[in-house]
């Protein structure tokens, strides 16, 4: 966690303080967590996200780095047991004009796609099509983030 104190009103530092409704957080790991994205482009669209208010990568440690990159991983093999896409985008914007929404606080965007999906929709009627809400989709990969990061069983002497 950062020494200072989270800036007010960033959604990312406040999706960071563990409570006891997790909202849209699916994984939490020590230094970054796994969040559904509010305004998805497709079912289960995912960030990855630094508990800490950095902007970009050279500000990040090696440790937030490494966990960064494992659990963009771990999205990526949740994302394929829940939903079978044929595909998915990976990603970040670093800085607004790189098309940032959220450009103070680093993110990693990971998002399951099929062919023929509906992203049309978005550039052409700035619409969103999805079958199934963020809530639904957060109660559909919690167990699936359960399983993946629960500890092996110890065998048997």
């Amino acid at each position: 966690m950062s020494a200072t104190p989270a800036p007010e009103g960033c959604v990312f530092c406040t999706a960071s303080q563990p409570s006891a409704d997790d909202g849209l957080v699916v994984h939490r790991g020590r230094r970054a967590f796994v969040v559904l994205n509010l305004y998805p482009y497709n079912n289960g669209h995912l960030m990855v996200v630094p508990h800490r208010h950095i902007a970009s990568l050279t500000a990040a440690t090696a440790d937030e780095l490494s966990e960064l990159m494992a659990l963009t991983a771990l999205a990526e093999r949740v994302l394929r047991e829940a939903y079978e896409p044929q595909g998915l985008n990976v990603g970040l914007n670093l800085g607004r004009a790189a098309g940032a929404g959220i450009d103070q606080h680093l993110h990693f965007h990971v998002v399951p796609r099929w062919a023929g999906d509906t992203n049309f929709m978005t550039t052409v009627g700035d619409v969103r099509v999805l079958p199934e809400t963020v809530e639904a989709a957060a109660d559909r990969l919690r167990p699936f983030f359960a399983r993946a990061t629960a500890p092996e069983p110890t065998p048997e002497p």
